[in-house]
């Protein structure tokens, strides 16, 4: 289903809470859903490929690069990385890299944006966190819904099965 967020808004509307930023879907994969996995980081996306480097059961990783567009968090090499792996989607509330080959891919991808540049490699951040994104706070193991409608969050999975 590609309009996946209406169609659980207007079942669940009291469990969903939208994030509002300017989403961009960049992957070829339309509308996805999982467990959110957070990720702070800035301008550095060494735990980005540490964490996509491990199997995703179907995870979706949520990046918070602090709404940065001057360097791109992931990039095709990392999407595949995390399709191989199982995860379902990645958002990254900054920038991503590598745009037309990303929508090649089947992954769920939304950012805010694209940049060619790639970023540092400090093994800088903070895994399994809080995050303020957008003034909503997610936490590991919260539930993440995408599509090009933009990116819902809730506390608790939402029954999935007359939808898939």
């Amino acid at each position: 289903m590609k309009d996946l967020l209406p169609e659980l808004c207007d079942r669940y509307a009291e469990q969903l809470t939208l994030i509002p930023a300017a989403w961009k879907s960049f992957g070829g994969k339309v509308a996805f859903y999982g467990e959110v996995v957070t990720l702070r980081c800035y301008l550095d996306n060494s735990l980005v490929r540490e964490i996509l480097s491990q199997k995703g059961n179907g995870k979706v990783l949520l990046v918070d690069g602090n709404g940065a567009l001057e360097k791109a968090l992931l990039g095709d090499q990392l999407a595949i990385l995390a399709q191989e792996n199982g995860w379902q989607g990645v958002i990254v509330y900054g920038a991503v890299r590598d745009v037309h080959t990303l929508s090649q891919i089947d992954l769920g991808v939304q950012a805010l944006g694209a940049s060619p540049f790639k970023t540092d490699k400090r093994g800088a951040g903070e895994k399994n966190t809080s995050l303020e994104i957008a003034g909503v706070t997610v936490l590991p193991g919260d539930y993440i819904y995408a599509d090009w409608n933009g990116v819902l969050i809730s506390t608790h999975a939402v029954d999935m099965s007359e939808f898939d």
